[in-house]
Order: C-alpha cells, then structure tokens, then sequence
C-alpha cells in the first residue's frame, strides 16, 4: 500500500493536474450557444488575474487528492476529522504546526499501518467467506442428478454429449464459454463477446485443462471447478480470492496441436 498523505502540495496538484490532462475528452466543434447557462457556467468564479486562478486551482487540486486520502480510511473505521486536516492546513500556512517533522512522519507512518492491518483483515475475511460459499455451492451442486465428481475435485454435468474427437492436452481447442460465480455473477462469456475462443489447452487454468479433456466435440458441459483448480487466493475485481467457479462449457472444435501462439484466450487463462 502507498504511503497515505505524504505527497507535498506541488507534487498532488502536478499530478492531478497530468491526470486531468489525460481524461480530457476529444475536442469537438463548438456547440451553438444557449441562452441558458449551464450549472457550471453559472457557478464559475470570477478571478482578478490568472495568478489568483492558479492559485485557486492549486487548492482545488489538492483538496481532491486529500479528500480520497480522508475518506478511505473511514471504510476501516479510521475516523480522521475534515475539521482536523483543515487546521492542520491551517497552521502549517500560518507557520505554526503543532507536530514536529519527526512526529508527523511517524503519526503518518502508524496510519498507514492501520490502515494496511484493517484492509489485509478484510480481505482475509472476504476470502474466508467466498472459500465458505463455494464449498457450501459444490456439496448442493454434487446432489443434482447426473453430476460426476472428478478426483482432483472439479465436479461436471453433461448438458448435451458430443460424437466429434476429445482434445489432449497440448491441442488447440475452439470454445464457447460463459463463466459466472457461485452467485450468478457473469465475470466472462465468449458468447458477449461474439467470438468463440480459440487457446492451447495446456495454458489455462487446471480445472479447465482437465475439464475439456473430458468432453467430445459439439459437447456442452457443465463445470464448476473448486478454488485450487482456478485462481487459489489471487483477488481481482471480477474473481475474488478463494472462489469457485462455474463454467458452460461448448467444445467447438480442435483447431491443431499447440505448436504455435494464438492471439486470443479466454478468462481462464492462467496469470
């Protein structure tokens, strides 16, 4: 985690003001003007000379970048006080800051620390309820009729059996895929896209490698694949830590063996 509120007033407003750069919009012809201002149009300030701007843009600049290092916090039940961080302003422009260099570095450095304690403990508890959820979703998914559990534990369903070839290992296969989470959570699907997906077998997941393996071609199966056999404890926005995951499977076609690169592959891919 980065140091939290040891940027200097210089170094927030660069950056921020870099970033803006970056997320201007395309410039476009000018639009007819309106008789009625818009919201911003009417709220705009007046400034005397450019140097007054500048100097009102720096506050707002760095007001934004402090207001998310304020807030943060307080999603781990840090509570640090706007009217506190003002008079810290305050008095540091007034040359009268009651904490030492010393001691703001290492008030800083404890926050920082509290804050990367509270959110490691929040995930850990995250993980521990997504790894609770998905067991709790195979044993129900195991009941169902027709579903077979294999011994590295991915469990599968059979929706529609193939005649074509089985793929090994080291094939290039073509698939049709929608992946979800135990939840329904849609996190990746071929079939969105509009392309099926064409990868070497062996450079995806382990519960994908085993699973394909296991289906003929014009097959369409059913996997859910325990936290081992996909991503373990890795976390993403899409794929929490510790998840199971459910796949609907088609097997396409097997294009070659995996003797080349191919440009596109699926979610499952491992990282």
């Amino acid at each position: 985690m980065k140091p939290m509120l040891k940027i200097s007033l210089l170094a927030a407003t660069v950056a921020l003001a870099v970033g803006c750069q970056k997320e201007e919009a395309p410039k476009t012809e000018a639009a007819p003007q309106t008789e009625a201002a818009t919201p911003a149009a009417a709220n705009a300030m007046q400034f005397k000379s450019d140097d007054e701007k500048a100097a009102y843009a720096i506050g707002v600049s760095f007001a934004t970048y402090l207001k998310s290092s304020v807030e943060k916090p307080k999603e781990f039940g840090i509570d640090l006080k706007d009217e506190m961080v003002l008079k810290g302003i305050t008095d540091a422009f007034a040359g009268k800051a009651g904490l030492k260099d010393d001691e703001i570095r290492q008030t800083l450095q404890s926050l920082d620390e509290r804050v990367s304690k509270q959110m490691a403990a929040k995930a850990a508890e995250k993980a521990a309820a997504t790894l609770k959820a998905g067991e709790e979703f195979r044993t129900e998914f195991a009941k169902q009729d027709g579903v077979v559990k294999t011994k590295s534990g991915i469990l599968y369903k059979v929706e529609k059996q193939g005649n074509g070839a089985t793929p090994k290992a080291t094939d290039v296969v073509k698939v049709d895929y929608v992946g979800t989470l135990t939840d329904g959570t849609k996190f990746d699907s071929s079939i969105d896209r509009g392309e099926a997906a064409t990868f070497p077998l062996d450079r995806v997941i382990p519960g994908w490698t085993e699973g394909v393996q296991l289906m003929k071609v014009g097959s369409k199966y059913k996997f859910v694949i325990p936290p081992e056999l996909a991503y373990g404890d890795q976390d993403s926005p899409k794929i929490p830590a510790n998840s199971t995951l459910v796949f609907e499977v088609t097997l396409l076609n097997i294009e070659a063996p995996a003797t080349q690169a191919v440009e596109k592959a699926p979610q499952p891919v491992k990282k």
